[in-house]
């Protein structure tokens, strides 16, 4: 309470308020254009498609019109059976059984077979029309759905920075995987099946209109309230999808930051904030989802009321008309039959427009995700590479001007970076950028390389203003090496190509060589071909640096810029790399940003920049004489380094002779093992694996109240169609009576019985639609969650799996836990209803007459068959397409997150043609599968019409011989055909059933497998504080992924309490290997650490990292506030902004976020991309320091500091190991000479230790790296 007084009045708080004050004008006044979504009409969602796919489009939306006009033919030839059975049949007095002479008895059966060969061509024209509708639609669909996807990465690639500083690569997954998934959905199938009932509604209502138009009218009563029902629906819902898509993006965001970062979310034990923060945004989808399913549901209820409410009105008003014609010439034309028409016109055309709803919705979710994915596609990039347009000079470049160059950053434009900055670089030198943390230095390496054009000033090279340069050519002179070295997820050898698509091998291996990391390469079990994991992680930074050297070097470029290119180089490997830059760096222009300015004393030029401006400039000699900013910043960098112990041998790189880290610790993913391993389990478990959908549906017991009135009212819908069949079969019945008083008291019985049915429908379609909605929403909510908490709780190991990167694991989360709404939910409503109607159907055709309704169940197993056929196609396609989609989204993540690397490489056109290289197999099989998708769907459709055609034909025949009721004739067929009608409207969704199934086998997956790094059974929860003694005992550890290799041989090292321990040698030696150790990050396989004499694997896993404060040499934050990101150092409590700012304080920190517009509630960018090197550091030593950690660890903390800043670190992090104890690992061996005990690793092993004194004393290995060391300064 005390610490949240106290900050009131602190510098943050006041940034705080004003933060408040413009929270409103932050979309405006960051710089972030307000983004203008304008809606997609629905023609122009097909505006991608190429001339081949509008062809197919045109030839599709031809066959489904021919689909949609059977409707109303079937319901004229149907009304003119009826008429001809009413009129042919002569009844007793009893009207129970029909007595007719043999003319009537062969005109009724010339009548019957007139109706089944014409229903016969109806038959076969659905057959062949939907097949031919259904095939190309999908075809265009998935071709114009992979046109989309192909624009829409293409298009991400080739935005400029500021467009990265807004969008993470979080949202554009999201954008890949939900709604371009959304959008297939709206483009192909569906439309037909639209179109389809769209057609039968308006050919219906033709028809009925030219029958008798009184009746019509009458009929069309409710057709208003219908379109304002549908109108609505159409609105509420496709606004509701928008919203939705930009909530998931937002979660994909939380998850994508949370699952690159995992190594941080542990340390931090940050996973129930992340989970929490996750939820927060599904919750919110899912009450979006229920408001629409709610609004779905009044909609559909009141149309299906109004369907029934107008047959009511319809039967009352056609009997009377039919009743009238008998007496009044006027009315002579309305018959029987031609009731039965316009009633069967209006009536399949209703409900044309009620099977047809769903569609709508399907629609307007798609042109929700459509706005957003072609808004993004058609946003013209400010600079963009693509442009053809601009100079490619054919001379050398000579000269770079920097000419009163003013810049600010898009996202905090009130903040000036450079300030009339001017300087001027000539060809063949060397120049040297120096100065404090986030002075301007990385700036002018990007504004170098164009990613951001200066607000004021210009550059220039060779005189020509940059902005009429081509881009690509420009880039292409250029070779870059960043301070963070970022690899790609393929083999060394390609992650080199990258920086030329034409190297041959003998280049390549030439440019390793060069960066010395040939020997390395060489030593590794495959070599080139080794992968090297996502970002580079089965690689020590030290090896993924000079990769990234090598891949620079390759381009053999006019302009070199190294962006502290040797700052996680061990001593040894920064000696040799620094002599092979020196090498590479004559004949050409180099530019060096540098801290550690040892590595910049030889360069021609070194500019010191400070708050954006040159404070002064020149060689290393002259600035030395000076005595002014450049003199502080060197004397401060050799702090008490004491040059008169060693100095400088002849030649000492050549007599240098230590292990490399080359023999010791690679790790590489061991593909074949774990490939046999998951064999293995997978046999193990496919025995007894239960049904998947089941167990999905065993996470909806909260809400099965709900399913359960949801599964009553589908029953309810079921029973409808066999219920309706009985009323209007029991009207014909009446009809044929000559008494027109019992032919209209009849009907007005049966008429207020379809007002009563309409009720109990609507209801009970409202409960159908809400309550299964609720349920969906619901479990999708439960599993999402479930499946990113199941994440976050596998080991680290788990993660050094490339198939567990971060872009696959994020199309798993956004993909598969909607797809497993896709079979269950509404669709299991959908079954139960399908179900429901044949079951009542079989009864009742069974109570009436069972050879009739054995005639009509024949045609089933057909159906049953194309059902099977379907699922085993659609599973085999799924589970192929699921794969490559995973693989395409994890190559788009790695990618977007690492847009920088891939625009100074020039590589966005390459990694566009490798996503499509990798889209095309899952498209060409869905496009071949397209066919027998259309067979099935065809055979679907017209198998309703085969059985009525052979109910009717047969059913004639019972009448005329058997003396069958014509009315149970009508009742037994239209029951039955209703129920077969109802399963291939349910067809359509067979798709969405398959993936659903599939989708919820791989997240059932996750949620079994137990990691294999937990508390054991019984472990003590109590808070427990560690007194930090720490002890390696005979440690030995292979990297899971790698068995082969051994890392720690028998390790035993010893840290007491308050010790400042330091951990040295070559890089790849296993010093980072005890820091993970320390974490649990990974259990040792033989031996034992321990803390307080405790055995790791005996402690709670969350008890034992609160006792640590960790500080990696590439921090991750993430992108919340700079307050967030600092209280992220304790996850277990609040943490007060007094606190927040002490820590700050602490770590050198707190005046430059105090001077922010927006002080600690300034937000980072993703990945902590807003702010410099030396910046993030700082906060991610605050960070560690909130948790008052016991023993706290320091990878390379100071590493990306300036001289000025890594002394304040420094004795900020010596003030704060007093009391606790400090692990330290250093390459800069000037950060540990005052450690209580140094321990020199080598092999796995320490080789030695003791004191900085004792160990150059003892002339060892130590000695040897200390005399590189300074002798290369």
């Amino acid at each position: 309470m005390t610490g949240r007084k106290e900050s009131k009045s602190s510098e943050p708080k006041k940034s705080k308020k004003k933060s408040k004050k413009n929270a409103e004008q932050e979309t405006e006044d960051d710089g972030k254009p307000k983004e203008d979504i304008k809606p997609v009409s629905f023609v122009k969602m097909f505006r991608y498609a190429t001339t081949k796919d509008r062809i197919l489009y045109f030839i599709g939306f031809l066959g489904a019109i021919a689909t949609g006009l059977t409707t109303p033919a079937n319901s004229l030839i149907f009304g003119d059976l009826t008429n001809d059975m009413i009129n042919l049949s002569g009844l007793q007095e009893q009207g129970t059984r029909y007595t007719r002479d043999d003319d009537n008895s062969n005109a009724l059966l010339d009548a019957v077979q007139k109706f089944s060969l014409n229903n016969t061509y109806i038959a076969i024209v659905m057959l062949v029309c939907s097949y031919i509708s259904v095939t190309c639609f999908n075809y265009a669909a998935h071709s114009q759905i992979m046109s989309i996807r192909s624009k829409f990465f293409k298009s991400v690639l080739h935005q400029d920075m500021s467009w990265y500083d807004f969008h993470q690569s979080g949202e554009v997954a999201s954008r890949m995987n939900e709604d371009l998934s959304k959008m297939e959905d709206g483009l192909g199938e569906k439309v037909v099946i639209f179109i389809h009932f769209f057609v039968a509604f308006v050919g219906s209502l033709i028809l009925a209109f030219i029958k008798g138009w009184q009746l019509t009218l009458v009929c069309l009563t409710s057709l208003p309230m219908t379109f304002i029902a549908m109108g609505f629906v159409a609105v509420a819902t496709s606004k509701l999808a928008k919203q939705e898509v930009s909530i998931y993006a937002s979660a994909a965001v939380v998850a994508e930051e949370a699952l690159s970062g995992v190594r941080t979310v542990k340390a931090f034990e940050g996973e129930a904030k992340e989970v929490s923060a996750y939820k927060s945004k599904v919750v919110a989808a899912k009450l979006l989802n229920i408001k629409r399913n709610m609004f779905s549901g009044i909609g559909f209820g009141l149309l299906w009321f109004f369907i029934y409410a107008s047959y009511a009105l319809a039967f009352w008003y056609g009997v009377d008309l039919v009743i009238k014609g008998r007496h009044e010439p006027y009315f002579a034309n309305y018959d029987p039959g031609t009731m039965i028409t316009v009633f069967f016109s209006v009536m399949m055309g209703s409900m044309s427009i009620g099977m047809g709803s769903p569609y709508i919705e399907a629609f307007g979710i798609a042109k929700g995700a459509c706005a957003k994915v072609f808004h993004i596609i058609e946003q013209e990039p400010t600079i963009n590479p693509l442009e053809p347009r601009g100079k490619r000079l054919n001379e050398p470049l000579t000269k770079i001007e920097f000419r009163d160059v003013e810049f600010q950053y898009p996202t905090r434009k009130e903040i000036p970076i450079l300030q009339k900055l001017n300087l001027t670089i000539h060809r063949g030198e060397t120049v040297a950028l120096v100065g404090p943390s986030g002075c301007g230095k990385s700036t002018c390496i990007q504004l170098l390389q164009r990613y951001y054009d200066p607000q004021g000033g210009d550059l220039f090279f060779n005189g020509h203003n940059i902005k009429d340069i081509n881009i690509n050519w420009l880039r292409s002179r250029i070779g870059v090496v960043g301070q963070e070295p970022v690899l790609f997820g393929q083999s060394i050898y390609e992650n080199i190509r990258y920086g030329r698509e034409d190297a041959t091998r003998e280049d390549i291996e030439a440019a390793a060589a060069a960066a010395n990391a040939a020997v390395f390469i060489k030593k590794l079990p495959k070599g080139y071909d080794t992968l090297v994991g996502e970002r580079g992680a089965q690689l020590s930074g030290g090896q993924k640096q000079r990769i990234a050297i090598a891949r620079a070097l390759i381009r053999d470029p006019e302009i070199l810029l190294l962006d502290e290119a040797t700052s996680a180089l061990d001593t040894a490997s920064e000696a040799k790399v620094q002599a092979a830059l020196e090498k590479v760096s004559k004949g050409r222009t180099t530019i060096i940003v540098a801290h550690r300015l040892s590595t910049v004393r030889r360069a021609d030029k070194i500019v010191v920049i400070n708050s954006g401006q040159i404070v002064e400039s020149g060689t290393h000699q002259e600035l030395m004489m000076l005595k002014n900013h450049y003199f502080n910043l060197v004397t401060t960098q050799m702090g008490d380094d004491d040059g008169s112990v060693l100095s400088p041998t002849g030649d000492i790189y050549k007599n240098f002779d230590i292990k490399d880290e080359d023999d010791q610790e690679i790790k590489i993913l061991h593909e074949e093992e774990e490939e046999e391993k998951e064999t293995t389990n997978k046999k193990k478990k496919k025995e007894k694996e239960p049904s998947p959908i089941r167990r999905a549906m065993g996470l909806n017991k909260p809400e099965w109240v709900q399913i359960t009135i949801a599964c009553i009212s589908s029953i309810i819908m079921g029973f409808a169609m066999p219920v309706f069949a009985q009323l209007f079969g029991s009207i014909i019945q009446v009809m044929q009576s000559p008494d027109d008083d019992y032919v209209r008291e009849n009907t007005n019985m049966y008429s207020l019985y379809f007002v009563i049915a309409g009720i109990v429908v609507g209801i009970a379609t409202f409960m159908q639609i809400y309550l299964f909605g609720v349920a969906g929403e619901c479990l999708t909510e439960r599993l999402r969650g479930l499946l990113f908490e199941a994440m976050l709780k596998q080991e680290v190991a788990w993660f050094d799996d490339r198939a567990n990167g971060t872009g696959s694991l994020c199309a798993r989360l956004s993909g598969d836990a909607a797809a497993v709404q896709g079979a269950t939910g509404q669709r299991i409503g959908s079954i139960i209803q399908s179900v429901a109607t044949i079951v009542l159907g079989i009864a009742l055709a069974m109570y009436y007459e069972w050879s009739l309704g054995l005639v009509a169940i024949a045609f089933m197993p057909f159906i049953l068959v194309s059902f099977y056929l379907q699922d085993k196609l659609m599973e085999q396609e799924n589970m192929g397409n699921a794969k490559i989609l995973q693989d395409t989204t994890k190559l788009a993540v790695e990618v977007v997150s690492n847009i920088r690397t891939v625009v100074s490489l020039g590589r966005e056109d390459m990694f566009h043609r490798n996503y499509v290289v990798m889209l095309t197999p899952a498209v060409e099989k869905s496009k071949r599968n397209t066919h027998f998708r259309g067979v099935v769907y065809g055979l679907a459709r017209s198998i309703m019409f085969f059985a009525y055609t052979a109910c009717m034909y047969y059913g004639g025949w019972r009448v005329v011989n058997r003396g069958m009721l014509f009315g149970d004739v009508f009742k037994v067929s239209e029951a039955l055909i209703m129920g077969t009608a109802s399963i291939a409207s349910a067809l359509a969704f067979a798709p969405n059933m398959q993936k659903g199934v599939t989708a919820a086998k791989s997240i059932l997956k996750f949620l079994d497998r137990k990691p294999l790094i937990a508390d054991k059974p019984g472990v003590s929860m109590k808070p427990w504080h560690s007194n930090g003694n720490v002890l390696f005992d005979k440690a030995e550890f292979s990297y899971p992924t790698r068995r082969e290799i051994q890392v720690l041989k028998g390790l035993i090292l010893a840290v007491r309490n308050g010790q400042k321990v330091a951990l040295v040698g070559p890089s790849g030696c296993g010093k980072s290997t005890c820091i993970q150790l320390l974490q649990r990050f990974y259990d040792v396989d033989a031996g034992s650490v321990q803390i307080d004499e405790h055995d790791l694997r005996e402690l709670s896993i969350s008890n034992l990292r609160m006792q640590l404060g960790i500080v990696s040499q590439e921090p991750i934050l993430f992108d919340r506030t700079i307050r967030d990101n600092i209280a992220y150092g304790d996850n277990s409590r609040i943490v007060t902004d007094q606190e927040v700012i002490e820590s700050a304080k602490k770590s050198n920190i707190h005046q430059f976020i105090a001077a922010l517009p927006l002080g600690y509630e300034t937000r980072m960018g993703e990945k902590g991309t807003q702010l410099s090197g030396g910046q993030k550091q700082r906060i991610a030593i605050a960070r560690a320091l909130i948790r008052n950690p016991k023993i706290l660890l320091l990878d390379e903390a100071t590493s990306a500091l300036d001289a000025e800043s890594e002394k304040i670190v420094q004795e900020a992090l010596d003030a704060a190991a007093e009391g606790r104890t400090t692990i330290s690992i250093a390459h800069r061996l000037s950060t540990v000479i005052d450690s209580d005990i140094i321990y020199v690793f080598e092999n796995g092993v320490v080789c030695e230790s003791g004191t900085h004194k004792d160990l150059l004393q003892n002339r060892g290995l130590y000695y040897t790296l200390y005399k590189l060391q300074t002798g290369a300064a």
